[in-house]
């Protein structure tokens, strides 16, 4: 059994001094971090590295670092939804990781994205209740802009088909999406939340991203999130296979791609990207 800290309630960590739900503590990972949900994950993300080698596994919490063509690299699942998500990018924080990108599996809600597309998400909509605990509801849940381009970068230098923009990110994966309960549970104001969603520009479900966005906001870190369809809610397909696999590629490569930015911004002495400074002007 694992040791509970007496030291404090308040910011409780084990006995080794390790953040509580993640056993992990400074040092351990590096700053750069992907976010699957399934613990599973981890290992095939880390199939993509040079080099692996798992940190923990608690609860649903699975942590490896590595490197991922000469860069330092970790991943840690997050298990499912918003509260787990919050404990994860919490204590990721604390022990001095900086930058997330959320990999995970969605639905789209437009007609016109296909089962193994992906998804960049430049903001979410706030249907989850977790972030309110944060910060008022008017606050926006955003992805940090350089996390985003880094994605695109990825995508575009990988051939993968992908799109951009809002997701909705809800508490439930049933009745929150619009799926039936149990023995067809329904209430009548989800009979128009997946049109209503999609008249605002919506194009996906997930459950994770607007609590990475507002707390890395918050925080002072940078997070973005790249999801592959394996449903489309309007045609009402489902397919998984093979999606994860890109899904992996695409997030190691942003990653990668980020470092070289950050090492531009550091030799030039600047906080922000903007395009000229990648062209050398």
């Amino acid at each position: 059994m694992r040791a509970m800290s007496k030291e404090s309630a308040t910011s409780p960590t084990s006995g080794e001094g390790k953040q509580y739900h993640i056993d992990c503590s400074s040092g351990d990972l590096a700053r750069y971090v992907l976010l699957p949900g399934d613990p599973d994950r981890v290992p095939l993300i880390g199939s993509f590295w040079d080099s692996y080698e798992e940190v923990s596994y608690h609860r649903e919490f699975r942590s490896a670092r590595g490197t991922y063509k000469g860069v330092d690299i970790s991943a840690c699942s997050t298990g499912i939804g918003p509260a787990s998500t919050e404990i994860a990018i919490s204590e990721l924080a604390t022990i001095g990781c900086d930058t997330f990108i959320r990999v995970g599996t969605t639905g789209a809600i437009r007609e016109d994205i296909r089962c193994g597309d992906l998804i960049i998400n430049v903001a979410s909509a706030r249907l989850e209740g977790t972030t309110d605990d944060y910060v008022s509801k008017g606050y926006p849940a955003f992805a940090n802009y350089e996390v985003s381009l880094a994605l695109i970068e990825a995508c575009e230098r990988s051939g993968f088909s992908y799109h951009t923009g809002i997701s909705a990110s809800a508490s439930s994966f049933y009745c929150g999406q619009a799926r039936p309960g149990f023995g067809g549970y329904w209430q009548s104001r989800l009979d128009n939340l997946i049109p209503d969603l999609a008249k605002a520009g919506i194009i996906n479900f997930e459950m994770e991203g607007s609590v990475a966005f507002v707390l890395s906001t918050l925080f002072g870190c940078r997070a973005g999130m790249i999801c592959v369809a394996i449903a489309n809610r309007i045609t009402d397909e489902w397919r998984t296979e093979g999606a994860q696999e890109i899904l992996s590629q695409a997030g190691c490569e942003a990653i990668k791609i980020l470092a070289e930015w950050d090492k531009i911004k550091e030799r030039s002495g600047k906080r922000y990207l903007y395009p000229s400074l990648l062209l050398g002007e």
